[in-house]
């Protein structure tokens, strides 16, 4: 059975900029270069593992004058990535270095988190995960394998109030509830570290979010197949009276959308068929991939998207 977060999209300002600085400054692998479906003239840019494995993937549509979002209530606050337990030293060096926005470690759910900003304002984290040094790390952006990024920790939700979240949480996603700090509740899936953990903030009277560039778009859900997909979907309309939207071929996964009862987008994707469905595993991200109901305006959308600065990188 698959539970826990499969990916998490978000906006962005200028895609070159997107791309330095989630391979470049995080060393993350950027695992598919490919276009908004509903806006095919925006990219949709996909960052991960090696393999872009459910629970390490990050993706971003990024508009290049798209105006700042504002964090309200009904939103994804944070998104957290994994890293092992003595590298946060390291990365706090690393973001001197690089100019990146960040705040002091601090102890949450007795972990030690790194909270930081990318160049749109995002709101991001490192966690110290004792363990996570035996896992497989990316090391092609120029990180070393023994501080690298290990996939999605968690994230967090800034919500009215958590009761009626945690309720799709534990009985349509997978999740138990784990325990609170402060205002802070941790939902966690059993079975795997990687992208296993959920915590809602409950804060009332907190203001609406305005979605721009920094915001996060959506968080999708593991399902481990179609008829595990369809089940949870089932759950969400006979047990939450949440309907769902039809189900949507995304090329490397299939997804069905709802809004959650404190209106953060949520989806369930399929953890198959995988990013290597259009392109060899030994060279993902690195050419313009389009559905084929697309392929036939190629010229014209490679024509308007902007660049993404890859040759001058690579040079």
């Amino acid at each position: 059975m698959s539970h826990g977060i499969h990916h998490v999209t978000a906006i962005a300002g200028p895609a070159a900029r997107n791309v330095r600085f989630y391979t470049d400054t995080l060393g993350l692998r950027l695992v598919k270069q490919t276009v908004n479906f509903d806006d095919p003239g925006t990219w949709h840019l996909y960052y991960g593992d090696e393999a872009g494995s459910p629970g390490t993937i990050l993706t971003f549509f990024p508009w290049e004058h798209a105006a700042p979002g504002r964090l309200g209530v009904g939103e994804t606050q944070e998104t957290v990535f994994r890293v092992p337990e003595g590298a946060i030293g390291w990365w706090t060096h690393r973001f001197i270095e690089k100019g990146v926005a960040f705040d002091p470690p601090v102890k949450r759910f007795g972990e030690t988190a790194l909270a930081f900003r990318d160049p749109d304002g995002m709101h991001l984290a490192l966690v110290a995960v004792p363990g996570a040094e035996a896992e497989p790390g990316w090391t092609g952006g120029g990180v070393p394998a023994e501080v690298a990024i290990r996939g999605f920790h968690s994230v967090s939700l800034l919500l009215e109030e958590k009761a009626p979240t945690g309720a799709v949480l534990t009985d349509v996603l997978g999740f138990r509830e784990l325990g609170s700090e402060g205002s802070t509740t941790r939902f966690q899936v059993d079975g795997t570290g990687i992208g296993g953990i959920v915590d809602i903030r409950a804060v009332g009277g907190f203001l609406k979010p305005r979605p721009g560039a920094g915001s996060v778009h959506h968080v999708a859900f593991r399902a481990a197949d179609d008829a595990a997909e369809a089940a949870m979907a089932r759950r969400l309309v006979e047990n939450h009276r949440i309907g769902v939207t039809e189900q949507r071929d995304r090329n490397y996964f299939r997804s069905v959308y709802f809004r959650e009862p404190g209106h953060v987008l949520f989806e369930i994707a399929t953890d198959q068929p995988g990013f290597a469905v259009d392109e060899p595993a030994a060279s993902l991200g690195t050419t313009l991939k389009l559905p084929h109901g697309l392929e036939a305006q190629r010229a014209r959308i490679e024509s308007v998207l902007p660049d993404l600065g890859l040759a001058d990188r690579a040079a």
